[in-house]
């Protein structure tokens, strides 16, 4: 993650820092950062923390907290993790801001979890991330990418004494996609599975859980290249593993809308990290990466005409008394047939 150089740094210089916080939309980076901030200042503090979990910490607890002198004169670890600062009152969120700035006796490890762009602006979250710039670390993390879901998984199979190649690495983090809580473990299933020897890509194919996602986006290339019955093979595998079709559908629709999306996009002589920030897009920017590498096999066209075979199929699935998977097969069939490439 692109904030832990200077995390690192500050934990070093951990004596000049009253404040060390994080905030994001992720929460396995929130929660990795609390804990090992926490584990060093304790460590270097020679205390135990006390812990003020939010989402709306009781900030007269943590008030009197900071007030009090630590008993062999070191200062109190004071650990206040996923505060949300749209759950604090004005009154709040000014005292927080306030504590930051005049406690001598205390620091603070925070993590703000931030829901939404319109959280980020506001009042209150700014007044309280002005006050930790001031006072000591303060940093954003953002949506975690391909490259962290790799470095995740080599660093956990580190951590339990398992070698993992750079292949089974990539491999898992394809299957998985972004979402580090699952890669994690994943890692830990894997590794206790190859006896703490080697995760190799064979055993990644053989035993890793696949996120959802990432089979819907090759069932959309199997489409794109007509493959039938290789598309139908994999329909068959979701419904398998009691994916129930409408919600197969509903990634399907989300997946072929971002490759429209991306397509007009690159056709307007923009990217899909545009994409991201024009459409203050709610998931991963990797899922728009991984559209945008699909739809360059897409035309307009054939994405449009897909798009509108998923409507009907939505309302096909809501309305009908069919077998749901029958008309989810018809719909990937139809996908596959007439023109429009």
């Amino acid at each position: 993650m692109l904030y832990e150089k200077e995390w690192k740094k500050a934990l070093e210089n951990w004596q000049e820092q009253r404040v060390f916080l994080l905030y994001s939309k992720d929460e396995y980076e929130l929660r990795r950062f609390s804990e090992q901030t926490q584990s060093r200042l304790e460590k270097c503090e020679q205390t135990t923390a006390e812990r003020f979990p939010g989402p709306a910490p009781d900030l007269a607890a943590v008030t009197d907290a900071a007030g009090m002198m630590s008993f062999f004169g070191t200062r109190r670890v004071l650990v206040l993790p996923f505060v949300e600062p749209q759950a604090l009152s004005d009154a709040d969120a000014a005292l927080l801001a306030d504590l930051m700035e005049q406690a001598e006796n205390s620091v603070f490890v925070i993590t703000l979890f931030i829901k939404d762009d319109r959280t980020a602006k506001s009042k209150k979250c700014k007044l309280i991330l002005d006050a930790a710039e001031k006072n000591g670390f303060c940093a954003e993390c953002a949506a975690p990418q391909e490259k962290d879901a790799k470095q995740l998984v080599v660093r956990r199979a580190k951590e339990l004494s398992t070698a993992i190649s750079e292949e089974a690495a990539r491999l898992l983090a394809e299957r998985c996609g972004t979402d580090l809580f699952l890669l994690e473990s994943e890692t830990e299933k894997l590794a206790a599975a190859c006896g703490y020897t080697e995760i190799r890509p064979e055993l990644v194919s053989a035993m890793s859980t696949v996120n959802i996602e990432a089979d819907v986006f090759e069932l959309v290339n199997l489409v794109e290249s007509r493959r039938q019955a290789q598309a139908l093979r994999k329909l068959n595998e979701l419904f398998e593993l009691q994916h129930d079709p409408i919600a197969v559908t509903a990634v399907l629709c989300g997946t072929f809308a971002d490759l429209y999306r991306v397509k007009c996009a690159y056709e307007a002589g923009k990217t899909y990290e545009d994409v991201y920030r024009d459409f203050q897009y709610k998931g991963s920017p990797y899922r728009l990466k991984k559209a945008s590498q699909a739809a360059s096999r897409y035309q307009k066209a054939q994405l449009r005409r897909n798009l509108a075979l998923l409507l009907e199929l939505d309302a096909a699935l809501k309305r009908s008394t069919a077998d749901k998977q029958v008309l989810l097969q018809t719909a990937l069939c139809e996908m596959m047939q007439g023109g429009g490439r």
